[in-house]
């Protein structure tokens, strides 16, 4: 049984013996009636709990559109010009919007990646496009939890806010989306510190909202400042708009949140001893920092003592130096005892690797050198399918196996 698996920008083939083949784990059939451009401006036109955008915004606005940096799969090209368009409407010129491409503590961008993200039209206007800065944040307030509200200045400043996002599940913060672009997107290296210190709470868990003490940050960040429009989109596995949200930052995304929940909630009768997973290709394979969601979601799917065989092109390497020194220097219970101890930023998704190393094996396939996957306590392989095969004759002729070609957007669920 032959599968293809996403790997940076290509595709990876990999057989399976029908006898050891479980199942493959994708997202459900959902009706679709519109895609892409047609369905944001759908949702655009029937905003969630709030007036259309155009009924928010004057002339004279300064407007700050906040939207996802380029290790995040939403595509905002598609997205921008139906936002742009609307606020044109409403008298509000180019001159007056500036569009913040969320960095949080990530890398900035090339000018070729800021116009990759924005779409050719929108570059060449004379809206500002800029990466916001963790140095330039203004404190404005305090969570419940303590975490301090940290905003980029040029968003505070801002007259009007709208936040544009992907919804997808996020390993502690429940999901991604709605006032995520703020916090952490345009937040302060010690803001995003203090809120993810919050993960090792048992309410941090994928797909939890109401209790999570992250996202109660999150949607504490709109009662110090305000977030007037949201636009957000669900994608299906070949990075199509299947379902965009308009309006309130709350009921909108939750709306969003319920339709990925019947989208890519998926379940399994059982756990299997070999699981192969993709984080999706890029960009969500990117780098190891970003491609361990993929990894983290596959821990749901795999018996203790078994094996998962992560494809993860990783072609910028680690992604963040703390991660990196952590996953390269500590052991996997070094990690975990040292993190109890003193939250890290960038050493959390180290951990989160380490505590899945406890349960399970890791064979990767990537770019990283041999022995260098052999330093962060993973088993080095070129090709999935030598991956599988040691992996089969190391479990036992009878081991079952499931694949996860969209991990980073799949979530088993024991039925």
């Amino acid at each position: 049984m032959e599968f293809k698996l996403k790997y940076n920008t290509e595709e990876i083939s990999v057989c399976v013996p029908e006898k050891n083949y479980l199942a493959t784990l994708m997202p459900n059939e959902v009706n679709i009636d519109l895609i892409d451009e047609e369905e944001v401006k759908r949702a655009m036109d029937n905003p969630i709990g709030s007036r259309r955008l155009k009924d928010i915004v004057f002339p004279g606005d300064r407007v700050a559109i906040v939207t996802s940096d380029i290790s995040r799969p939403m595509p905002s090209y598609k997205v921008l010009p139906t936002v742009i368009e609307e606020l044109k409407s409403a008298g509000v010129e180019e001159k007056d919007i500036t569009i913040i491409l969320a960095l949080g503590i990530h890398r900035k961008h090339s000018e070729e990646e800021r116009r990759r993200l924005v779409g050719e039209d929108v570059y060449r206007s004379n809206i500002t496009i800029i990466d916001s800065d963790k140095e330039k944040c203004v404190r404005i307030g305090c969570c419940k939890n303590g975490t301090p509200v940290d905003i980029f200045d040029l968003v505070l400043n801002a007259d009007k806010r709208i936040a544009l996002g992907n919804i997808e599940f996020h390993y502690f913060a429940g999901y991604s989306g709605g006032n995520k672009a703020l916090m952490p997107g345009v937040s302060s290296y010690d803001a995003i510190q203090a809120n993810h210190l919050n993960m090792l709470n048992p309410n941090a868990v994928v797909g939890n909202i109401d209790s999570n003490p992250i996202r109660q940050d999150i949607e504490e960040i709109t009662d110090f400042l305000p977030i007037h429009f949201i636009v957000n989109v669900v994608l299906n596995d070949r990075k199509q708009i299947i379902k965009a949200v308009a309006g309130d930052h709350v009921k909108a995304h939750r709306e969003g949140c319920r339709f990925l929940d019947m989208l890519n909630k998926v379940s399994i009768k059982e756990k299997a001893d070999i699981v192969i997973v993709s984080p999706g290709g890029y960009p969500k394979d990117i780098n190891l920092y970003q491609a361990q969601k993929g990894l983290d979601n596959s821990k749901h799917a795999i018996k203790d003592g078994g094996i998962i065989i992560w494809c993860a092109s990783a072609a910028e390497g680690f992604g963040e130096a703390t991660f990196e020194e952590w996953m390269i220097e500590k052991s996997p219970d070094e990690m975990i005892e040292e993190l109890k101890r003193k939250f890290v930023l960038g050493a959390h998704k180290a951990t989160f690797i380490a505590m899945i190393l406890q349960k399970a094996q890791i064979y990767l396939v990537s770019e990283l050198g041999p022995e260098l996957v052999r330093k962060i306590n993973m088993t080095p392989f070129k090709s999935v399918q030598e991956a599988l095969d040691v992996a089969i004759e190391k479990l036992g002729g009878n081991s079952k196996v499931i694949i996860m070609p969209e991990a980073g957007s799949t979530l088993p669920i024991i039925d």
